[in-house]
C-alpha cells in the first residue's frame, strides 16, 4: 500500500466534495448536521482558495483529505482529516498526521476538534497519534473535544 499526498487545486473541488460527503455522511446522519458534509462545488472551491488541502492517495486512488490552518507562530489547526470509510482502519489517518508533522516543520502545537461522542475518533487521536483532550466546546447540538499535540 503506497500513500502519497498532492496539493488540491480548484479542479479538485468536485472530487473533494465526494470525499467529504463519503467521509462525513455518518456524522451528518448521527448529528443532523456536519460542517464537512453537503458542501457545494463553489463552497469547496472557495475553501481550496483559502486553505491548503492535500488529497490523500492510496495506490493512486483518492481516499481522503488533510488540511491545516496556521493559527499563530508554530500553532496549526488540523481543520480536516478525513478518509473514506472503505479505507479507514488501514493506518492512512495515522500517516496523514505524520505528513502534517513533517510538512509544517515549525509546528510547536497541533490542535483539532472532533465530536467527543465519536469514541473511535477519540481513541485514534489519543492512542494512535498522541494528542490529549484540552477542553470541550459546543457547535450547535454537538459537543466537541479540543485535542492538542505539543512538540
Amino acid at each position: 500500500m503506497t500513500i502519497e499526498y498532492r496539493q488540491a487545486v480548484l479542479e479538485d473541488a468536485e472530487l473533494l466534495v465526494n470525499i467529504y460527503n463519503a467521509s462525513f455522511y455518518d456524522d451528518y446522519m448521527r448529528y443532523g448536521s456536519c460542517p464537512g458534509y453537503g458542501k457545494t462545488k463553489e463552497m469547496m472551491e472557495e475553501s481550496i482558495s483559502k486553505y491548503i488541502k492535500y488529497i490523500i492517495l492510496c495506490d493512486n486512488e483518492s481516499v481522503g483529505c488533510v488540511s491545516c490552518i496556521k493559527l499563530e507562530n508554530g500553532t496549526y489547526e488540523i481543520s480536516c482529516l478525513c478518509v473514506i470509510p472503505e479505507y479507514q482502519g488501514k493506518g492512512i489517518g495515522t500517516q496523514a498526521i505524520q505528513f502534517v508533522k513533517t510538512s509544517y516543520e515549525d509546528w510547536k502545537m497541533l490542535t483539532l476538534v472532533t465530536p467527543i461522542s465519536k469514541k473511535q475518533n477519540v481513541k485514534f487521536y489519543t492512542e494512535k497519534c498522541g494528542f490529549h483532550i484540552e477542553s470541550t466546546e459546543r457547535d450547535g447540538n454537538v459537543e466537541l473535544a479540543r485535542f492538542v499535540l505539543e512538540r
